[in-house]
């Protein structure tokens, strides 16, 4: 059985309020849906029976049934006299999905309305972790890029970016001037889908150095994963991992729920 203990601490269990001007029941099927959800209380699991819940969160017994009976009108869990009440939802995470050509157009905004400082810019062979990503052999190479971003004087962000499909630019200066996108685009490299992966990280070395920072400070990771889809199916042309400074830097999105 769900031990609500371990999910919710003595001040969160005293957040039901009798003065809010959402009834109480559906106060607690909001707080236990939620756990469901996200996966909190695993498909299968017993919830508390609705003794538990009043002496839990200080409400009557027909407000814990109420809201347990409005769970099992929308399928979130199912009741059975004698057994209890149990998660009949399996929790599967969902990527996010958003208009690839809007992303594009806000990366290249951002890139405009920032100055781009060149490290470097090089036709490399890439370190083994990278040649597995894009099924390269040891001889191929990739164009290498290195740079920093800065706004009003501040560094924000440190990327580093693996391309396949381009060749180094007579001028390679042309990447402090021109965004990344931009100059693929120009060459015909074309980005059908792209993954990304957020997290937080400590700042390594390179990192740190690019962005003034001591080494292990707290940074988030963006890892940028840009394909083409072709005939013979879809093929990673473009890796990039950016560091950005958490006090210079914000991610935000707003997405609009789907039928």
């Amino acid at each position: 059985m769900v031990d609500l203990s371990k999910v919710f601490n003595q001040k969160q269990r005293a957040t039901l309020s009798k003065n809010s001007p959402t009834p109480m029941y559906f106060q607690l099927y909001n707080l236990l849906k939620t756990c469901i959800v996200n996966g909190t209380f695993p498909d299968g699991s017993r919830l508390p029976s609705e003794k538990e819940l009043s002496l839990q969160f200080a409400i009557s017994r027909i407000t814990a049934k109420r809201s347990l009976d409005e769970l099992a009108a929308e399928g979130l869990v199912v009741r059975r006299r004698g057994k209890g009440t149990h998660v009949t939802y399996t929790y599967k995470q969902q990527p996010v999905h958003a208009p690839l050509d809007g992303m594009l157009q806000e990366i290249e905004t951002m890139a405009l309305n920032s100055r781009a400082i060149l490290l470097e810019c090089e036709m490399i062979e890439p370190p083994r972790m990278i040649r597995e990503e894009f099924g390269l052999s040891d001889r191929e190479r990739l164009l290498y890029l290195a740079r920093i971003r800065e706004r009003d004087g501040l560094r924000f962000g440190y990327y580093k970016s693996w391309t396949h499909g381009v060749e180094k630019p007579r001028n390679p200066k042309t990447f402090e001037s021109t965004p990344r996108l931009t100059y693929f685009r120009n060459k015909g490299l074309e980005i059908t889908h792209v993954k990304q992966t957020i997290r937080a990280v400590g700042a390594a070395p390179d990192a740190a150095e690019a962005l003034g920072v001591d080494l292990g400070s707290p940074l988030l990771s963006l890892r940028r994963r840009s394909y083409n889809h072709n005939g013979k199916g879809e093929h990673l042309i473009d890796y990039l991992e950016v560091f950005y400074h958490p006090e210079r830097f914000q991610y935000r999105m707003d997405l609009t729920l789907s039928d």
